[in-house]
């Protein structure tokens, strides 16, 4: 806990000096270590700071101290413990942005078994993966949730928060349970804590298991480059079920000690989300580049508020909304990048100059490198972490293939498979992927998963996916489909089509555009994808007769 809270406290005291920060610290040696025992009881010991504020959208408000959450946090392990959750089980969970979201993850990490968490846009058949893949032995959901489970197989126990349903068991009894919880034992820093799920070049969504270490510590890069203080009130918008929800609305603000604020609206609107800002006071702020984009449609001077901090991570951020929030707040939207198997791993970090259009410089904790196609370090190129020694935010592993690493000149590292460049005073510009995945609004797609569920489509001959320019969503998926004989290149199959894959794809992986053609290929017989997103970045490109978008034909 010393080696923690030295480390932690140091990019505090450094929090304006990138030079100092990044040459003086190091990751914290950790041998046994629980972050929800070890760091976050101890903080909220006696302490009726608020730890989380969530607003509901009626107005309605949700105030949790820090002193209440640890109370409460134990219960719910007691409660959890006597559901049968034991250390290593897996524990999926779907729930919105709401406080036992919050008061199970603590639980979960004080008793040691690994959390899942799932977005509620999942299907039942993206369920029924992660319950299986995943060796799901329990699930907590809310009562909306709870029916998607009616179909999905396996030997589990259900518990249902905020309501009822047949055969689950009522979250409310978790009130019931002990407020003092006593771990079955130590944890160790290199135990599983965390395993996601997401895209790549798979077929299904590869498993990424995180343990006590890399996300909880690991996030101490994150809380650098937002730049949070102790006693912030700090809003991350972001849905639960995905890792950039841990990233800034768990870790990286309780690692400082700052208030976690949501506001949970029904459907986004940007005045709503303006007028929020400084309604609640908020001061640092974390938001998409999608959802920057719709703020900056509004008068950003007719919302004032006392953000101190704004940054953005998921997709490249344009200069744009850089340029249009300088001229009417006076701050600068400081981007960040990093992926689910880590931390953030590069950031314009606070006080420090601004490259309008870069991911800024390596954070603390980082030893990056470019690698060429041909294996050699340079100014452009895949980016690769040195892992001599590796970086604590880096993932334990893939639990179903292997890390992808390479090695060097005797230094091993890990590949990202994202490709940028570096200018010559250290700042770092994305340029994409390595491999075929992409990004829609702040979601990483996976052209193969899509591509897995397009030919079972019985008029689907061949299918090859990749992204289509959307002014909004920074890109969306477009399909390029070959038909079966027998097939007509019309609407009424583009329709069938879509229809098709919504009834299998979760909303944020949808094909939303189709365009019926012969595919390119190589010598080899392999799709040339490369030429596919060529041809859809041509300036003033003109839809062909055979291509049909999702709201023209829904």
């Amino acid at each position: 806990m010393d080696a923690f809270q030295s480390a932690r406290d140091l990019l505090l005291r450094c929090r304006d000096d990138y030079e100092a920060a990044y040459r003086e610290f190091r990751w914290p040696v950790l041998d046994r270590f629980n972050w929800a025992l070890d760091h976050f009881d101890r903080m909220a010991a006696d302490n009726e700071g608020t730890a989380l504020w969530v607003v509901g959208d009626d107005g309605g408000e949700e105030k949790v101290s820090f002193a209440a959450m640890r109370e409460r946090s134990n219960r719910v392990a007691n409660f959890l413990r006597s559901r049968g959750v034991r250390r290593g089980d897996r524990l999926l969970v779907m729930l919105g942005n709401v406080v036992p979201l919050w008061e199970i993850a603590l639980a979960s990490i004080k008793l040691g078994a690994v959390l899942s968490p799932a977005t509620a846009m999942l299907t039942t058949e993206d369920l029924q993966d992660r319950i299986d893949r995943g060796e799901m032995r329990h699930v907590i959901a809310d009562a909306a949730s709870a029916s998607k489970f009616a179909e999905v197989k396996g030997h589990y126990t259900r518990t249902v928060v905020a309501g009822s349903a047949a055969g689950w068991t009522d979250y409310a009894g978790a009130d019931a349970a002990a407020a003092e919880f006593d771990p079955d034992g130590d944890t160790r820093a290199s135990d599983p804590m965390l395993l996601y799920f997401t895209s790549g070049t798979t077929a299904k969504p590869k498993m990424v298991l995180h343990t006590h270490a890399s996300y909880p510590a690991g996030h101490l890069s994150t809380m650098y480059w937002i730049g949070i203080r102790e006693g912030d009130v700090h809003w991350n918008i972001s849905s639960p079920g995905w890792a950039k929800h841990a990233w800034s609305s768990f870790f990286a603000p309780w690692n400082a000690g700052a208030t976690i604020f949501v506001f949970n609206y029904a459907r986004f609107e940007a005045r709503r989300v303006l007028g929020a800002l400084g309604r609640y006071g908020v001061a640092t702020l974390c938001a998409p580049p999608t959802v920057w984009r719709m703020l900056i449609l509004e008068d950003l001077r007719a919302f004032p508020n006392r953000l101190r901090e704004v940054v953005a991570a998921g997709e490249p951020l344009n200069p744009e909304i850089i340029e249009r929030v300088q001229q009417a707040w006076g701050l600068t939207v400081r981007d960040g990048y990093g992926q689910t198997e880590t931390t953030a791993q590069f950031g314009n970090s606070p006080g420090q100059p601004v490259r309008p259009g870069s991911m800024g410089r390596p954070l603390p904790g980082y030893r990056v490198a470019l690698m060429d196609p041909d294996g050699r370090i340079g100014d452009d190129g895949e980016i690769v972490l040195d892992l001599d020694p590796p970086p604590m935010g880096l993932m334990q592993g893939y639990l179903d293939s292997p890390m992808p690493t390479a090695e060097i000149g005797g230094h091993r590292y890990y590949r990202t498979s994202d490709v940028a460049a570096r200018d010559a005073d250290g700042y770092y510009w994305y340029v994409g992927r390595a491999d075929d995945v992409f990004k829609s609004s702040d979601y990483r797609i996976s052209p193969f998963e899509l591509e897995s569920a397009l030919i079972e489509h019985e008029a689907v001959a061949e299918a090859a996916v990749v992204p289509s320019p959307d002014p909004l969503r920074l890109s969306v998926p477009k399909a390029f489909i070959t038909l079966k004989p027998g097939f007509q290149a019309d609407r009424a199959t583009a329709r069938s089509i879509f229809v098709f894959v919504r009834e299998r794809l979760a909303p944020y992986k949808r094909i939303r555009r189709l365009e019926f053609t012969e595919l390119p290929k190589t010598i080899s017989g392999k799709i040339r994808r490369v030429q596919l997103r060529a041809g859809e970045h041509q300036p003033a490109r003109a839809k062909s007769g055979t291509e049909f978008w999702e709201e023209d034909v829904m």
